[in-house]
Order: structure tokens, then sequence, then C-alpha cells
């Protein structure tokens, strides 16, 4: 009940620790109303100040005004009502509202000029210096292009003030200022404080990095425009207080081509269509959302479904249409009230603008908003120099032919126009291509490569069925053969199996092969590769018969190579298991390097040497499994070399990639870069759309981290999000972000690490790996508790504990502890103290099933010096009673069983007591506890130092300042000092004697 005057000033209070939004707004209003009863002018000063807050930080600029003048009123009648700061606040909110006048078109600008030069003159009669006034004319003179340059002079080289606006924001419109005078690069330079975090207020950094977006895509700074929209758009979600900038963020989308970001921020923000209480700023909202859905329409998207304003479903041209309409009105009606056409102007060179890059910049976010064709699907790398399609008929299927016995990946494209072509029933058949069933069994045989790329092995095996059966309709023996053995090899693939569920029988198809070898060896005898054709379709490759028949041969062999390989990583992986099944892999050994012999030798002597390749990687593959990475090596480098010697660039890039691997596997991130960007380069300079760049630019990530490049391992980390997405394989992309979130937290930029995981963990598929996923949701917790954010990190640690301890008990562990704990943590940092208490005590249960000693003890840790800042009443006996529960979880352990540092948890239990006790007053024994926790760390050796020289800092304080003995901490000081320095630690030896002088100068 609001009965008190002392009442109100309470639910005052309660209401400014809301976030802005319209609970707090509509509360604000009823406590001016309640006030007004009270007939006590300070406390309605006071419920207006707040309302005025309320009006201004969520957009309500029409409103703004007509509360300050009642706030005016009330200080021209009883002046005495106003506190220091409330008066104060008079002066300063002049400037929100000439802002507010200029954001409403009704209000004449005669009216807004006669407001400013009242400013004016109550700031000179109240004594204050005029330069907030001067940056009032000059926003007015920049709003409507008139006089800005003489207006900015006068406001620029006048001095600071207590009025004026704060740093970060001046440094805003500074730059904004170069910026729209067509300077960015001087713009980039005044912000880079407040976009370096050096300065920041309520609105800052979130501002200036909405509206520094594409100034740095112009210059090129593309990390920093990433980083900066992952951060910054976080701040302002939402906000209608913000929605200028959430148009820019827009924007932004736009210009980057992420359209399918953007369609997700306006999904999110749909309710800014409505928040008109801002004008000027809902035209920039307007105008950002323009920008986007114009693109969309642009390239063909007029019936893309988009969010627009709530109550109907929207197009994106029936949007485009709505929102130009608005836009356009407001536009005209600022120009009509100033008289110029700057306002429109600026819109319409927005609106102008082309798209910034050229190919999607990488964000590191999943999109959760369906993506069109032209809405950044694909990812930042060059487009493939694609064959060319033929439009003859013959001429693409002999193009297919000649490409597929190259091996080029080019082939696929032309293949699947060959289908497309052939279900055109009007199409003639070329009897110069051979029989129509011969090309029958080469599409078989191209669908079967498309299954196989997409790990459908079994349905691959069947496609080669099929175009067996052709080929030896057709009196093909060789092209049969070869089809036979990759069918029977295919299914001992991985992941294979039959309609039961069971594995691949691999001595089945090791059998198989080996009649397949015998009838090689016939073949060889009776159809040479030299020989004359077997038929019609044989004929149809005239001189290129031989090339076909010896590539169906080598195909055969490189089938059985690849059967022996998966038989030996079989036999492998059962000896791992079964110690008594290591004598099988002898034979399976001795078999699989003959058949890579075999092939390499065969290759080499029909001149085919690249044809090799691939068994050498299957040889390098199993001599890294066994450790010889250097033979690994050797392998791989020996294939690369004979893909070189036969001029075929587009077989280089998976051994290159496995190379890679091993590089880094040894250390050597820089030659696992070098390698890494080649395989891309000549995958896509050679239209290969099977190579797995998802998993490449994934190792370049982790070569950039090696090499202390963050923001390269940054780049290429979001790059491989955005593949896997492409891919369709959500728990690839989830393992990237992650990654990727790590490097971002390690290299400072925790915000955009926090960024990436509220998107990467939103509405995951089920398929996902539920451990994954809880590390996901783990580090957000810590991201988000490290952000000072503390009630979503509670609830996101809170979420998670309940999700592990659905978990069996061996899979739980110490997961549930862990999470229990730092859950309790972010409760009490979010002083939710009821529900804080609660986790606690969940997370002891869970330390009585899975015992984390340090961890728990670090909760009752936080508890005590939590407990004594925020809690009333008895804080410093509830805080000491904690370090007690803490003292017994040690006193528990085993003597001798523990694999964590003892001293170190001893040692922190003491520190903590020795604050606790001091702040109490109780100095005799905090000083007894700071020497105990000084004692335990002595016990740590070197790993104790740092934190024993904090603890003889506490000592000396209590010593020094508590008992009044400064002496004698001084002497402590001085040898706690040189200790540190002898032990390396120039830093911690420097906090030591900045502490003795001040000591010595009391």
């Amino acid at each position: 009940m609001l009965d008190t005057p002392e009442a109100v000033v309470e639910a005052l209070r309660e209401n400014h620790e809301r976030p802005h939004g319209l609970a707090r707004t509509v509360t604000a209003e009823e406590l001016v109303e309640t006030a007004e009863v009270f007939d006590k002018p300070d406390l309605l000063v006071t419920a207006l100040l707040e309302l005025m807050t309320a009006y201004e930080f969520t957009g309500e600029h029409r409103k703004a005004p007509v509360v300050f003048a009642r706030i005016l009123k009330l200080w021209d009648a009883t002046p005495e009502s106003f506190s220091p700061y409330e008066a104060h606040q008079v002066f300063w909110r002049f400037k929100w509202v000439t802002t507010s006048l200029l954001q409403v078109p009704e209000v004449p600008l005669a009216a807004i000029g006669g407001w400013i030069d009242q400013m004016r003159s109550r700031y000179e009669a109240a004594g204050h210096a005029v330069q907030p006034v001067a940056a009032m004319r000059y926003h007015l003179a920049h709003h409507t292009g008139t006089g800005v340059a003489d207006a900015y002079d006068l406001w620029a080289t006048r001095s600071r003030t207590d009025l004026s606006d704060c740093e970060a924001c001046e440094t805003r419109h500074h730059a904004w200022h170069h910026l729209t005078e067509g300077d960015g690069p001087a713009a980039l330079d005044i912000w880079q404080p407040v976009l370096d975090g050096e300065q920041g207020c309520t609105e800052e950094p979130q501002t200036s990095q909405a509206r520094a977006l594409l100034p740095l895509l112009r210059a090129g700074r593309t990390d920093e425009a990433r980083s900066h929209h992952l951060t910054g758009y976080r701040k302002v979600r939402g906000a209608t207080g913000m929605q200028a900038e959430v148009g820019y963020h827009l924007e932004f989308c736009a210009h980057s081509r992420n359209e399918g970001r953007g369609l997700e921020i306006l999904a999110e923000n749909r309710h800014l269509f409505e928040a008109k209480g801002a004008p000027l700023d809902h035209l920039h909202f307007l105008t950002g959302a323009e920008v986007l859905i114009a693109r969309l329409v642009e390239t063909g998207h007029d019936d893309t479904a988009v969010a627009g304003p709530p109550g109907r479903a929207w197009t994106a041209a029936e949007l485009l249409a709505h929102v130009r309409g608005e836009a356009e009105l407001l536009a005209t009606a600022f120009d009509t009230r100033n008289s110029t056409t700057t306002v429109g102007d600026r819109r319409r060179a927005r609106l102008a603008l082309a798209p910034l890059l050229d190919e999607p910049l990488p964000l590191g976010l999943r999109a959760t908003v369906a993506r069109t064709a032209s809405a950044g699907a694909a990812p930042a790398t060059p487009a493939p120099a694609r064959v060319g399609v033929p439009d003859d008929f013959a001429t693409l299927v002999r193009e297919a032919r000649r490409l597929t016995r190259d091996g080029h990946p080019g082939s696929s494209r032309l293949w699947t126009r060959v289908a497309e072509r052939l279900s055109d029933t009007t199409e003639p058949h070329d009897d110069t291509l051979g029989p129509e069933d011969l090309l029958v069994a080469e599409l078989s045989e191209h669908r079967a490569q498309q299954h196989w790329f997409e790990d459908r092995h079994l349905s691959g095996a069947a496609e080669l069925d099929t175009a067996v059966k052709h080929f030896e309709r057709l009196d093909m023996p060789w092209h049969a053969l070869a089809a036979r053995a990759r069918s029977r090899a295919w299914t001992a693939a991985p992941g294979s199996r039959d309609d039961d569920g069971a594995s691949p029988d691999l001595a089945a198809i090791r059998t198989a092969l080996d009649d397949m070898l015998r009838e090689a060896d016939e073949l060889l005898a009776t159809t040479p590769f030299d020989g004359e054709p077997l038929g019609k379709a044989e004929a149809a490759f005239g001189a290129d018969l031989r090339a076909e028949r010896v590539l169906a041969y080598l195909s055969f062999r490189y089938s059985v190579v690849f059967a022996a390989h998966q038989e030996l990583h079989d036999a492998l992986a059962r000896a791992a298991k079964e110690p008594e099944a290591t004598d099988d892999v002898d034979g399976v050994t001795e078999r699989f390097e003959r058949s890579v012999d075999t092939l390499c030798s065969e290759a080499s002597r029909l001149g085919y040497p690249h044809q090799a390749a691939n068994a050498r990687q299957f040889r390098a593959d199993l001599l890294a499994r066994r450790g010889s990475l250097a033979d690994a090596e050797q392998e791989l480098r020996t294939a690369l070399r004979e893909i070189d010697s036969a001029d075929r660039p587009w077989r280089r890039p998976r051994p290159s990639l496995q190379l890679a691997q091993l590089l880094l596997a040894q250390d050597r991130p820089q030659e696992a870069t070098d390698l890494l960007h080649s395989a891309i380069a000549d995958a896509v300079a050679h239209d290969d759309p099977a190579f797995p760049l998802g998993p490449t630019y994934m190792l370049l990530g982790h070569a950039a981290t090696h090499l202390d490049d963050l923001n390269g391992a940054v780049r290429h980390l979001s790059e491989a999000a955005a593949r896997f997405d492409q891919a369709d394989d959500p728990g690839s992309a989830i393992e990237a972000r992650l990654q990727l979130a790590d490097v971002l937290s390690r290299s400072g930029r925790q915000a955009d690490a926090v960024a990436v995981l509220e998107s990467a963990l939103t509405d995951v598929p089920p398929t996902v790996d539920e451990r994954m996923l809880a590390q996901g949701r783990l580090t957000l917790g810590r991201g988000l508790r490290d952000l000072e954010e503390y009630l979503p990190a509670a609830e996101e640690l809170l979420r998670l504990a309940n999700t592990v301890a659905g978990w069996s008990e061996e899979d739980r562990g110490g997961v549930l502890t862990l999470v229990a704990a730092e859950a309790a943590i972010a409760l009490a940092l979010a002083e939710r103290w009821e529900a804080a208490d609660t986790a606690y005590e969940r997370a002891l249960v869970a330390h009585a099933e899975a015992p984390n000693p340090p961890l728990i003890t670090l909760m009752m840790r936080e508890f005590a010096r939590l407990t004594l800042l925020t809690r009333d009443g008895k804080a410093t006996d509830a805080a000491l009673e904690h370090l007690a529960r803490a003292d017994a979880v040690l006193d528990a352990l085993p003597s001798g069983e523990q694999d964590f540092a003892l001293w170190y948890e001893r040692g922190e239990n003491h520190y903590r007591r020795a604050r606790v006790l001091a702040e109490a007053g109780r100095f005799d024994e905090a000083l007894s506890e700071a020497e105990s926790a000084i004692a335990a760390h002595d016990e740590g050796g070197e790993r104790g130092e740092l934190p024993r020289a904090e603890a003889v800092r506490m000592a000396a304080l209590i010593e020094g300042d508590g008992l009044d003995r400064a002496a004698e901490a001084i002497i402590r000081l001085t040898a706690a000092s040189a200790r540190c320095r002898q032990a390396g630690h120039p830093e911690a030896a420097h906090v030591l004697d900045a502490l003795r002088q001040d000591l010595h100068a009391r």
C-alpha cells in the first residue's frame, strides 16, 4: 500500500532498479499520480524526474517535454524542494527536451529555437557556462542542414563543463559530424576511444557501435564490424529507446550480405513498427528496414515471408510498400517543418547505397529464420571458376566423359545437366554417343557418386549394381568389373548397414574382391587395354578407349585398397578392445600394403601416377594412427608430387587437407595454414562441390589459434559454422560455434562470445550431442556472469542443472555439482537470495554424491563475501558460518588422497575469514586469520607466492589501519616485497611497495 510518502519513495527506488520498458514507464506514471496526493513538492519532484527518465529511455519523446514543464514550474516555485542532485538534473535535462523537440515534426523550428534561448538565459542566470547550449544549437543545425559548419565550430571550440554531455556521447557526436560531412576515416579515428571501451555510459558504446558499422565495412575493417554487430545488437535488441540503432544493424545486415540475419532481427523487433513516440528515431528504424527488405525484393524474393507490424502476415513486397510509404511521409514532414531537404536527402542516400561486400561476411551466428537464396547463405569464398556447360547435347556428353576420365570434379555438374536433358523426351539421341544404355549406366555411376558424398553408401551401391547390369549388357567387361568392385567395397564403409541394421561382412567382401582379382587377370589376357572395341558402346569412346579401360582397371584396384583399408581399420579397433585379436592384424596389414603397392606400381606403369594418391592417403591415415607421423607425411607428399607430375591440380585438395592435419599434430601451424589455403583455392578454382569446406575452415581456425592469430581464428571458425549450416550438419555447426566462442572469450571479447552462444543454442535439433550442448550452456552461463548479467546467467545455469539432473548417475558424475554451485553463485550475485540458498543446498547434495571440494569451498567463500556485501542483519555471523562449512568440507577429506591443492583451499578460507572479521572490526582475530592464510600458502611453494603476497597485503592493512601498528606492517611488507621480486613477481612487489609507502606517509 502506497499510503505514506516513505512508501512512495521506496516504490520509486524499486522502479528505478527495473530495466527500461513499458512496465517501468507505466509504474512511473502511476507513482506520479500517487505522489500528487501528499502535497509534498520534494516527493513530486523525484517522481516527475523518474517519469521523465522512463520516457527518455523508452523513446517517448512526445511526452518528455510535458513532464519537464511541470518540473520547471516546481523549480521556479519551490527550488528548496530539489536536492543538489535534482537541482543539477534540472539544467542537465534542458538538453533532453531540445533533442525530444527535434524528434517531433509537429514542433515548429521557432519553438525549438526559443527553447534553446530560454536554456541559455537560465544557464547564464545560474552561473553555468554555455557550452551545452552551443551543443544544442549545433544539433539543431545538423538536423536541418543549415549553418552546420559555424554551429560546429562554436560548439567544438568551447571547453567542456559539468553540464556537457558525457565524454563518450560527445565523442559520438563529433564522430557523427565528420561522418555526415563525408570524412569516414576521421570519424573512425574520433570514435576509437568509445569503440575500444575507454569511454562509456548508459548509451555507449552500443549507440556508436551501431552507427560505426558501415564506416568500418567501407574501411575494410570487417573483423571490427562483426564484433560491434555481435556485441552492440545485444544491447539494443528490443529497446524502443534504441530503435534507430536497431535500424542501423538492419542496414549493416543488408550491406554485409547477411539478409538472413537481418530477417531474424526484424522478427525480434517487430514491435518497433508501432513505437512512434520518437518519430525521427522511428524514421531511422524504418529506413534500415527498407534497405534490408528492398535488397530482398531487388533479388526476386517478393513473396518471402517477413516480420512486419503485428497483427497480420507480410511478404517482402508488401512490407516494402508499407515501410516506404510511412517513411516517405515522415521524411516529408520533417523537411516541411525544417524548410530544407536534409532529412529526406540523408534517407535517400542510405537507400541508394549498394552492398559494401561482394560476399557475405561470416558472423558466426546460426540463422533461425529460413534464408532466401540471396540472404547470404553462401559464405565468403571466391566464386568457383566453373566449367562451361555446352548447349549441344553431344558436345555436353563428350565433355562430361572427358572430365570424368581426368577425374575433374566439374564433371558432376555436366552429368547433372545430361540427366536433365535426357528427361526431356524431345531430345533426339545421337548415335555417335553409343547406345542409350551407355548413358543410363554412366548416369547411374554419377548418382552413385552423389550418394557416396552424402554418406548414403548402400544407396550408392544399389546405383552401381544398376550400372553393372547395363555395362554387362553392352559387353563392357572392364567397366562392369570396376562398378561391381566399387559396389562391394562401398558396403565396407563405416556406417554402412543392411536392412536389419547388421554391420558389413568384411570377410565376405574380401572373398568377393579376391574372385574379381582373378577375373581381372583373365581380362588382362583376353581384353587388353589396347584391344579393339567389343561393341558399339566401347566404340563410342574412339581414341579414348584405352584410357577408359585403364581407368576402369585402376578404379577396380582402388576398390581393393579401399576394402582392405576398412578391414584393417576394423581389425585395429578390435585389437584395441580385445588383445587376443592382435594376431589378425598382421595378415590384414600385409593384404592392405600389398594392395597399395600394386595400385601404385600399376598406376605408374600405365601412365596415371596420380591414381595412386587416394591409396597413399589410406596408408598415411594408418601410419598416423600408429604414431608414424613422419612416414605418413612422406606418403602424402609423394601423393602430391604424383598429382603435380600428372598435371591434375584438382586432385590436390584432399591430400593437402590430410597433410595439414598431420602438420598441426606436429605443431607446425604455419605450414598447415598455407596448405589449407591452397586446398580451398584449388577446390574452389576447379568447382569441387564435394570438398569438405566446413572441416577445412575449422582446421584453419585451429591453426590460427596456434599462431596466436585470434582474429584469423574468428574469421575461419565463423566461416566453418556457416559451411556446416549449408551442409545441414547442426552438430558440427554447434561445435564450430563453441570453439568460436572459446576463441572470442580468450581474446577478451566476452560479449561477442555470448552473442555467438545465444545464437548457437537456440532451437537446437534433438540430434545434437547432449554433452556438447551442456558444455555450451555452461560456457554461456559463465559468459553472462562475466558480463554482470547475473540473473540471465543464473537462469541459464539452473536450466542446465535441471537437464544434468536427468542424466544417469554415471553420465552425471561431478557435472551436477559444478553447475548447481555456479548457479548458486550467480543467483547470489543477482541478489536472489531465496533461490540462491536453494541452489546452494542442491549443490551440497550433488557434492555428497560426486564430491568436488574445490568447487564447493569456492561457492561457500563467495557466499561469505556476498552475504557481507548485500545481506542485512547478522551478515557477519552468516558469512562466518559459510566459511566454517568450507573448513568442514576440507577437514572431512581422507588424508593424502586429494588431487587438488589443499594448501590453497585452506589458505583462501583463512584469507576470506580475515576479510570478514576485519569488516566487523574484530581486528585481532582478523590478523590471526591473515597470518594463517600466509602460512597455508607458504606450503604451496612457487605456486603459492602470489596468493601469499595478497594475504600479506591484507595482514598489513589490518595491522596498519585496524590495529594502528604501522611500523610492524611496514616491516612485514618490506620482507614480502623482497620475496616477490626474488620469486619473479615484480607486479606483486609493486603493489606491496605502494601500500608500504602509503603507511610511511601517514
